[in-house]
C-alpha cells in the first residue's frame, strides 16, 4: 500500500536528534515556557519575516486567540471562505462573532476579492483568508489593500501553508496577524498538537503572550480572562529541529505536484491549477473526480491510499444547524468531488510514478 502520509517515516529521520532534545529537555528541569519555546518563536517569526511569533497549543487556539487579541467578538461579522476546514469557523463563533461565508474560486479553491466586497456590511470587522491546501491566496495584496481602505482587520489562516511565498513575502506576513497549526500531518508538524500566531504588532504580541498564559504577564496577576493555551516546551524543541528542513521538504512536495500535473492525463480527473514555484507548498494535492467513492475504492484496490479534504463543508455540519439551509454551489461541488493524492517529502519517485499510472488507468 502506498500510504497517503507516513508520519513514522517522516519522523524517523530525526530519531537521534529527538532523543538528544528529549534528554536536554529532561535535564533542564524547566518544562513550560522555557528556552526551547523562546528559541522556536524567534526562529519561526524570522522565517516568516514577522517581528513576533507566539507559540500556542494548537491551530484552533491560534485562530481563536488571534481574533480575541483584536477584540473581535459579539456583534462583529467576520468574512471567511465557505470551503475552509471547520476550525476557521469554530474560532469565529467561539469568540462570539458571526461568520459570513463566501464562495471560493473554483480553480484555486481560495477566497476572492470580488466575493469579499459583496459581503461587507456595517457589522464587518475582519476578513480571514485561508491559504487552503498550501496555496497562497492569489489576490492577497489586493485584499489587503481593500481591508486597509475599509478599516477591516485582515487575518490569515496559514495552517496549511508553512513556507509558501508570494513576491518574496511568506504566508503569515500579509495580514494583521496569522494563525498556524503544527498538527503532525502539516508540512511543519510536531509530534503532537502545537500552533503559533505571527504578527508585527508589539501590543498585540504582548496581549497574546498573556492570553495564552491565564491572562497573566506576572505570575498570580491576571490582566485578562485568559487560557492555558501554551505551546509545549518539548514540541517547540522538535519544531526548531524540523524547521531547518522545511524549505527542502516543501521543494520535494513541489516536485511531486509537478510530476502529477505533467503525468496525469485521465479526462475523468480535474487537476489543480499549476502555480508559481513558491506560492504553493502543496500541503495536499487535491483533484476533482465524479463518482468519488468508486475512485477511492479503485485506488485502494490498486494499493494507493487517498483522503478527502473535506467531505462535508462547515455550513452542512450538524454543529452549525443554523447554517444548514445556506447553499454555496461552488463549495458544495468541491466538497462532493475532491480527493487528495499521496504527497509528502518521503514518497519516492517510484511511488509517485505508480500513483500516476494507476490514476491514468481509472475508468468510471
Amino acid at each position: 500500500m502506498i500510504k497517503f502520509l507516513d508520519l513514522k517515516k517522516i519522523n524517523i529521520r530525526y530519531e537521534t536528534e529527538y532523543l538528544e532534545i528529549m534528554k536536554s529537555f529532561l535535564n533542564s528541569g524547566w518544562y513550560i515556557n522555557g528556552d526551547m519555546l523562546e528559541k522556536f518563536e524567534q526562529e519561526f517569526s524570522k522565517y516568516c519575516g514577522t517581528k513576533y511569533g507566539i507559540g500556542v497549543s494548537n491551530g484552533l487556539d491560534a485562530l481563536k486567540l488571534m481574533l480575541q487579541s483584536y477584540d473581535i467578538g459579539e456583534g462583529d461579522e467576520v468574512i471567511v471562505p465557505a470551503n475552509t476546514y471547520i476550525a476557521t469557523i469554530l474560532a469565529i463563533t467561539q469568540v462570539g462573532a458571526t461568520p459570513v461565508l463566501v464562495e471560493p474560486n473554483f480553480q484555486s479553491f481560495n477566497i476572492t476579492l470580488a466575493n469579499i466586497e459583496e459581503s461587507v456590511t456595517e457589522k464587518t470587522k475582519a476578513v480571514i483568508i485561508v491559504h487552503l491546501y498550501g496555496r497562497i491566496v492569489t489576490e492577497v495584496k489586493e485584499i489587503k489593500e481593500f481591508c486597509q481602505k475599509n478599516n477591516l482587520k485582515l487575518f490569515e489562516d496559514a495552517a496549511q501553508s508553512h513556507g509558501a511565498e508570494l513576491d518574496e513575502v511568506k504566508a503569515g506576513n500579509f495580514g494583521d496577524a496569522a494563525a498556524f497549526s503544527f498538527y503532525p500531518g502539516k508540512n511543519l508538524g510536531a509530534l503532537g498538537d502545537a500552533g503559533a500566531i505571527t504578527t508585527n504588532d508589539l501590543s498585540i504580541a504582548k496581549k497574546l503572550y498573556a492570553l495564552r498564559n491565564y491572562g497573566s504577564f506576572v505570575k498570580y496577576e491576571n490582566v485578562y480572562q485568559g487560557y492555558n493555551h501554551r505551546l509545549d516546551e518539548l514540541q517547540a524543541g522538535f519544531l526548531s529541529l524540523k524547521l531547518k528542513d522545511l524549505d527542502k521538504d516543501n521543494e520535494i512536495r513541489r516536485e511531486i505536484a509537478a510530476s502529477y500535473i505533467k503525468g496525469i492525463n485521465n479526462p475523468l480527473i480535474s487537476l489543480p491549477i499549476p502555480s508559481e514555484r513558491k506560492e504553493n507548498v502543496w500541503h495536499v494535492f487535491p483533484i476533482l473526480v465524479k463518482n468519488r467513492s468508486a475512485f477511492i475504492e479503485y485506488m485502494k484496490e490498486n494499493g494507493v491510499e487517498t483522503l478527502i479534504h473535506y467531505p462535508i463543508p462547515p455550513h452542512r455540519q450538524q454543529a452549525y444547524r443554523e447554517l444548514n439551509d445556506l447553499h454555496f454551489e461552488i463549495t458544495e461541488s468541491i466538497h462532493e468531488n475532491i480527493v487528495s493524492l499521496p504527497i509528502s517529502p518521503v514518497h519516492t519517485y517510484e511511488e509517485i510514478e505508480s500513483v500516476i499510472a494507476i490514476v491514468n488507468r481509472y475508468k468510471a
